[in-house]
């Protein structure tokens, strides 16, 4: 037996344990790792300094820099979800569906943990808390296989959870990490048929694609986050900058960043300059089609053939002109990623069709798409952002990671 192997043995044993637990037992779980993860502030930054200390050695992006980078208020806030997450109605258990045959059999359906849910994730060791704080709700237990960039801050993060998990009762082996971070260990994970029950990629498209092309293990796939924000010839212009802005520039190292902007060319003119204004305080690039670049003149640069279909993770942004709102919702289907999608627009008809024909994870009119998010979206946290349409769609709460078990009451009939 391998190494991964007797981890995941460990995990089913807690996890038959962790199902069982009542709700109580599981918040208290989750209120001690909150207050672990404070307690441990100085500990988990020392070990993230060196991760970025090597990440910069390494010549790591400044994208994923980012992603890799913790502070004291990123700590605060990982504590803060993880809270949330506890005060969230508990969906194990849950029963529904109940209904009585012509037979006299009453049927119906329970809500059940999935069991034991394998993560494989790249620089962001958020994801480590997350995952965990979620798994523990719902009654699953977890393996974390998290980038080597990462690997000192999640080695302390998941010694803290597992100690907080321990000190209320419950096994510390409900949460896990695996100690080997090469390529290795992310193909033993994906054929551990019989040991995980579900797995998660969370990271960029190579490694997305990877596990969904290779893995034996049943997958929910998350998604690369090529989101346009459209500019509808009847947009508030005002709005569309500071939409634009926000979306591009609050964060733009996360899947819920915008990577291309679509602008009707009735509107064109007046609003691209504004928009290249507003971007210019944070030197984004924008690459963009013949007739933005004539329209910026140097504010632009011409688009290669992939930049509309690169999810950039940087300030570095496609633009491309439109007739009007076919071509952008074609445009859309034929360079999205099914995770995002915004419209700017004061019309209600167009802003209807948008919603109804594009087809995203999350459709938004009048708002930025950095709003994908589980916190935001009053989950708490988030497992991943499923661009799928097969059990979970969008940002992965608490029933993305239930499953049910029907349950049949019977007087003794046969068939």
């Amino acid at each position: 037996m391998t190494v991964l192997q007797e981890q995941c043995t460990r995990l089913r044993q807690a996890a038959r344990v962790l199902a069982l637990a009542d709700t109580g037992t599981r918040n208290r779980a989750l209120l001690a790792v909150r207050d672990a993860l404070l307690a441990a502030s100085d500990e988990i930054l020392a070990a993230n300094r060196e991760d970025l200390e090597a990440g910069k050695a390494a010549g790591l992006t400044e994208a994923l820099l980012d992603r890799l980078a913790l502070s004291e208020s990123r700590i605060a806030g990982m504590a803060e979800g993880v809270a949330q997450v506890a005060l969230l109605p508990d969906p194990v258990g849950a029963v529904r569906n109940m209904r009585t045959l012509p037979n006299g059999l009453i049927v119906g359906q329970r809500t059940v943990p999935l069991g034991v849910v394998g993560i494989i994730f790249e620089a962001r060791p958020n994801v480590t808390v997350d995952a965990a704080a979620l798994c523990l709700k719902t009654g699953n237990a977890v393996l974390l296989r998290g980038g080597k960039e990462a690997f000192r801050s999640n080695t302390v993060l998941a010694q803290v959870l597992r100690r907080a998990v321990a000190d209320c009762g419950l096994p510390e082996d409900c949460v896990a990490l695996v100690a080997d971070t090469s390529r290795d260990s992310a193909r033993e994970m994906m054929g551990l048929t019989g040991y995980l029950d579900v797995l998660v990629p969370r990271g960029g498209a190579g490694l997305i694609r990877s596990v969904v092309e290779n893995a034996h293990v049943p997958v929910i796939e998350t998604g690369v986050g090529i989101c346009h924000m459209y500019v509808h010839r009847e947009a508030d212009l005002d709005m569309a900058v500071r939409l634009t802005e926000n979306a591009k520039c609050s964060r733009p190292s996360v899947c819920n960043a915008i990577e291309g902007l679509l602008v009707d060319r009735a509107v064109a003119e007046t609003v691209l300059p504004r928009i290249r204004a507003a971007l210019d305080a944070c030197h984004v690039e924008m690459r963009g089609c013949p007739e933005t670049c004539a329209i910026l003149k140097d504010g632009a640069v011409p688009a290669g053939p992939d930049d509309y279909d690169t999810e950039f993770l940087d300030y570095i942004l496609a633009v491309k002109v439109v007739e009007g709102l076919d071509e952008a919702i074609d445009f859309i289907a034929a360079h999205g990623s099914g995770h995002s999608e915004a419209i700017v627009t004061e019309n209600y008809s167009a802003a209807q069709r948008f919603l109804n024909e594009v087809d995203a994870a999350a459709v938004y009119v009048n708002a930025s798409t950095r709003f994908t998010d589980g916190f935001e979206f009053g989950l708490g946290a988030e497992l991943g952002i499923s661009t799928q349409k097969l059990h979970a769609r969008g940002p992965m709460g608490l029933e993305a990671l239930t499953t049910v078990k029907h349950i049949i009451l019977g007087s003794g009939q046969i068939r």
